[in-house]
Parts: structure tokens; sequence; C-alpha cells
């Protein structure tokens, strides 16, 4: 079941920071591929390093959110990108939604942080800022469908569905991996889960008095 599309007949905006995160991803994961471990190992968030350094690592909270550990990591999150996170951004306006996604995407670091302040394990991905996004779907469209491709038909599905399974893509292969090496990695669910808290909290906070107009 491979989701391809929700219905965005109501949207009343170009997504342009969708867009431009996708883009962003995209060109950073080649410049990546280029660089190799080198690179990995210098733009990837570290957690004991941050903490050794918290200043000169700084950038490496950004950096690492546009970092993959494959085509595949890569291509599933931005496959969910594309479909939810042009909706929350109408609803949101570019500039909200922009800050909205990095926030979600530090609090996603700074949740494994918290419940590993010791690893040397390089954190990269843009899994826990997207897992913000999908908290705001959830909230703004609670009765959202989205177009999946079932052997050859297209069939819609409620989001929740779709949603879900991201999660289990997550929880058992690693797909979206928050932290990975060559050497060690795995699944960092706390930065899931860190993302995925960050964005209902925002989202309440973003939408404000309007609140009751953005859960149709």
């Amino acid at each position: 079941m491979l989701p391809i599309g929700d219905d965005d007949t109501s949207r009343r905006t170009v997504p342009l920071v969708t867009y431009a995160l996708i883009a962003l991803n995209v060109l950073f994961f080649v410049v990546e591929l280029t660089g190799g471990d080198a690179f990995i190992e210098k733009w990837a968030f570290v957690p004991s390093r941050f903490l050794a350094n918290p200043l000169g690592q700084s950038l490496t909270l950004i950096t690492s959110m546009f970092m993959h550990i494959g085509w595949l990591h890569l291509g599933s999150n931005m496959l969910y990108l594309w479909i939810f996170g042009d909706n929350v951004e109408d609803r949101f306006g570019h500039i909200k939604f922009a800050v909205f996604y990095l926030l979600c995407g530090l609090a996603a670091a700074f949740a494994q942080l918290a419940v590993d302040p010791g690893s040397s394990v390089p954190n990269l991905g843009a899994s826990g800022a997207i897992a913000g996004v999908l908290g705001a779907y959830i909230l703004l469209f609670p009765q959202g469908k989205v177009r999946v491709l079932q052997g050859q038909q297209v069939i819609q599905v409620p989001a929740l569905i779709v949603i879900g399974l991201w999660i289990v893509l997550q929880l058992f292969s690693g797909i979206g991996s928050i932290a990975s090496t060559a050497q060690a990695g795995g699944v960092a669910y706390m930065a899931h889960i860190g993302g995925f808290v960050a964005g209902l909290g925002l989202t309440f906070l973003l939408r404000g008095r309007s609140g009751a107009q953005l859960t149709g």
C-alpha cells in the first residue's frame, strides 16, 4: 500500500516551503553522498559532542535534519512531507510552517539528547521534524483521506492509517532512523516521539483562536 497523495481541493496557497524543504533535503543528501563518512561525522548531531561544546556544535542541530542514511530513507520521508506538509503549511502560512518544522526537528534532537546524552552515534534524518508535521495534520485534518496505490488500484483510506503505516516503517525497518552509522546505529525512538509531541503542542499554539475552523 503506497500513499501517493491526499485531497488538496481546499488548499489555498502554493506550498513553497514544503517544496523548498524537499529540494534542500535532496540536495543535502547528494552532497552527503559526495562527502562520505567524513561529511556525516562533521555535520550530524552527536549528543556527547554537543554537550562537550554546545556553541561549536549548535549548527549540527539544523544540518542533521537534512541528512539521511540512504535513498529509501530519503524517499520515504520526502513522500510523507510532500503528502502532508502542503496542507499543514496552507493552514499555518509559509513563515509559521517553516518555524514549526525547524522547532519540531530541534525538539526531536533534544528529546534524544535527554534520554541518551552520552551517545557518540551521529544522529541524522528528517524523521523527527516530519513526525511533528504528522502530528499537526492529525489535529488539523482528523477526517483527512489519502490516495494509496494498492496493487493496480488507487483507493482512498483515512490519513490515520497512512500515518500509522509510517510509524510501522520506523519501528520495524529503521527506514526513518534519525540515528545510524556504518559502525552502529538504529532507530532513535525518542526523537520521533519528541518531534510528534512538539508538533501537537505547537499546533495548539499556532492555530490560536481560529482552532475551531482548523479541524474540518
